[in-house]
């Protein structure tokens, strides 16, 4: 079959509106592959580090923007089996999503239960398995146990928050005064990341320390996340927003992040530090990485399903418009995730 996409590209360190739509033939899907109507995709953390150069191992200039993505079988390649066709599935894709069509190895598709609407399965592929395997695989918090989530008005932090009090854990949640009433909604006790005395603001509330604080704006205040935690505590931290638009290496941050992390391990005090990588073992155990992702991504969907976690979408904008999706994501004003649709 003759599929012709519509792709939103990245052509270099721009800003959003730099962004360009490009039309293309796709080729027909090889071993293996399918071709994936979009029906959903979505702006990440990670896409907005690839808008300045400073995400760990992205491509060269120019590519296709899109980390995850929810869509439908249209057409299967040899190896595959046919009954997938027109069957919706969600995908990690790292980049590629934003395209009205996409070709994706049939080895990645996750099953979208029939009751979950697509653009509710998008803000939980890579926000929900990110928020499920630091919570229950690294941090492995248990019932009764309290932690912060910087950023609980996000993507992944307003899942961290839901799928906590489904586990009968206590959140603090860091968020804009704006946003204090969804996040209280959501489960989490709410505190001003704008006030200068956050950190004693979450002392107060527990003052014997936390089981685990879970920080993506790295920076000067990860000290501060540290010293939150009480013996036998974790922090997790995966990325570095405070540093996203500093000048110069983009690696230097995150090593010295990394050598951070590192240090504090080291330290005889019952407490641990780490960075999660959502990418772990997949280039030397492919197989496993594959199937704990399945079955993690499975657990959350069956969860929107059974109304356990509420979808944060933040908004829906058609992929003509990608730039001004990733213009709204960057601008920190929003509760849950910006969801990418295809044209009306």
């Amino acid at each position: 079959m003759n599929t012709t996409v519509t792709e939103i590209v990245l052509p270099g360190i721009v800003d959003p509106d730099g962004l360009q739509v490009q039309v293309r033939d796709l080729p027909a899907p090889g071993e293996g592959q399918v071709v994936l109507r979009m029906d959903a995709t979505g702006v990440s953390f990670a896409e907005q580090q690839m808008r300045l150069g400073k995400y760990f191992d992205q491509p060269p200039f120019p590519f296709v923007p899109g980390y995850d993505v929810v869509g439908t079988v249209i057409a299967t390649g040899p190896g595959v089996d046919p009954a997938l066709h027109l069957h919706r599935f969600a995908a990690v894709t790292k980049v590629g999503g934003w395209a009205s069509h996409l070709i994706v190895d049939a080895a990645d598709l996750v099953p979208v239960p029939d009751g979950v609407e697509s653009d509710a399965a998008e803000t939980v592929v890579v926000n929900g398995v990110t928020a499920w395997q630091m919570l229950h695989r690294t941090a492995e918090v248990k019932p009764g146990g309290t932690i912060v989530v910087l950023g609980a008005n996000g993507g992944v932090g307003s899942t961290l928050v839901q799928l906590a009090k489904h586990a009968g854990i206590k959140v603090i949640g860091t968020a804009s005064a704006r946003h204090h009433d969804a996040v209280r909604e959501l489960g989490a006790i709410p505190v001003d990341y704008r006030d200068p005395h956050v950190y004693d603001r979450i002392r107060e509330l527990a003052p014997d320390g936390v089981d685990a604080v879970f920080d993506h704006v790295g920076g000067a205040g990860l000290q501060e996340s540290w010293r939150l935690l009480r013996r036998g505590g974790a922090l997790v931290n995966y990325g570095s927003a405070a540093t996203k638009d500093e000048p110069g290496n983009a690696m230097l941050p995150v090593l010295k992040l990394f050598g951070q992390l590192l240090l504090w391990n080291l330290l005889p005090n019952g407490r641990r530090a780490g960075f999660y990588n959502f990418w772990a073992g997949k280039r030397f155990r492919p197989s496993a990485f594959r199937a704990r992702l399945s079955e993690d991504l499975t657990q959350v969907l069956r969860l929107v399903g059974d109304g356990v976690l509420t979808p944060q979408i933040a908004a829906r904008i058609p992929l003509s418009e990608a730039a001004a999706a990733l213009a709204l994501a960057e601008s920190r004003t929003v509760l849950g995730k910006v969801v990418i649709v295809p044209e009306p």
